[in-house]
């Protein structure tokens, strides 16, 4: 899903969540393992909370409303409108770095346009053109900058999301004007990145659910420049249930076995409600789901209309998405996650059409 104004959307915080700031919710337990708690080999939970310092800050009062359980994942984006913005330019980097560096077991996640003026609905024409320019090296050393910039801040290690979304109709750096060239420009920037020194970085290539306006298998660039296969998944169309999300071409489970296929780990870097409003069934079987296949990371994107916790819009899934996660760091097994499971308990109600 392509959503406008990435960039400004973390500012838009419910009365709610602005209470929960200041409380917590209410007071915390002592930190325990948790489902992607504090230990390193586990998934590492994250959520898009604000692009700039104040995500970080609310890292902290989330952690408190899910009774002490870590968000080991911090994740953010670089805006897509300069080349100035993509090197590395904003001052809030060195927060997340900071951030990064005050435990060994974090990740930090950073989503990289490809091309400025990423949300400026260029038309498919004049994106064909930059996607040749950048695989004949036009744009090389504007990653080559930000890699520079992210190992001198002491994050040789970040998670790269690199041109997330391709498969979509809307961002500039989307991938059906030119598959082919798009593949051969995403290796140009791993190289270009991969040469600064002391960088360790791993690449995320990360589609939307489902087919959209290309097959994301058509724009994968190959295993050497690929360290992880994610999938962003909204609780919207293609799929008008779970099974559905679950079963489509190139849905969750053709995921899961393409990244299987190519011997890589998986990711959710976006996730969340949307189309069908205030869904615990959607909330429960996406949760589940991440538990059976544990991914890499997951990062619920909580703002409204997505999120549990800024957006006081989805009270019902917000509790299972809390109880869930207090019941792993009690050592409770999580729900199967099967097709044709029934989902009961309190707060439940099935999910509505995805349209």
């Amino acid at each position: 899903m392509s959503r406008r104004r990435r960039w400004t959307a973390g500012a838009c915080v419910s009365a709610v969540a602005v209470g929960l700031l200041a409380t917590g919710g209410g007071r915390a337990p002592q930190p325990r393992e948790a489902f992607g708690g504090g230990s390193g080999s586990g998934v590492a939970v994250g959520a898009y909370l604000h692009y700039g310092s104040p995500g970080i800050d609310r890292m902290q009062g989330l952690s408190r409303w899910l009774g002490g359980t870590e968000l080991r994942a911090g994740h953010t984006y670089l805006p897509g409108d300069t080349w100035a913005n993509i090197e590395g330019a904003p001052d809030s980097l060195r927060t997340w770095a900071r951030w990064r560096k005050e435990r060994r077991d974090r990740l930090f996640v950073l989503n990289v346009p490809m091309f400025e003026g990423n949300e400026a609905d260029v038309p498919d024409d004049r994106v064909a053109e930059l996607i040749r320019a950048g695989a004949q090296g036009e744009y090389d050393h504007h990653f080559r900058r930000l890699g520079e910039r992210l190992v001198g801040l002491g994050v040789p290690d970040t998670v790269i999301v690199l041109g997330w979304e391709m498969n979509g109709y809307n961002y500039t750096h989307r991938c059906k004007p030119d598959p082919e060239n798009w593949k051969r420009y995403w290796r140009r920037i791993v190289d270009a990145m991969r040469s600064v020194e002391g960088q360790k970085f791993r690449f995320d290539f990360a589609p939307n659910r489902g087919r959209d306006s290309i097959a994301w298998t058509r724009c994968y660039p190959g295993d050497d420049v690929v360290d992880i296969v994610g999938m962003d998944s909204y609780d919207q169309p293609p799929g008008d249930s779970f099974d559905e999300m679950v079963d489509q071409p190139y849905g969750l489970q053709q995921h899961v076995d393409f990244a299987k296929a190519h011997h890589k780990r998986i990711s959710y870097p976006e996730w969340g409600l949307f189309r069908n409003g205030d869904n615990p069934e959607y909330m429960r079987r996406m949760l589940a789901w991440i538990d059976e296949h544990r991914p890499l990371y997951h990062s619920i994107t909580d703002y409204c209309p997505h999120g549990v916790w800024q957006c006081g819009e989805n009270p019902r899934s917000a509790r299972v998405f809390r109880e869930f996660l207090s019941d792993h760091r009690r050592g409770h097994p999580a729900p199967p996650a099967s097709r044709g499971t029934v989902w009961g308990g309190e707060g439940f109600t099935p999910g509505r059409p995805g349209r």
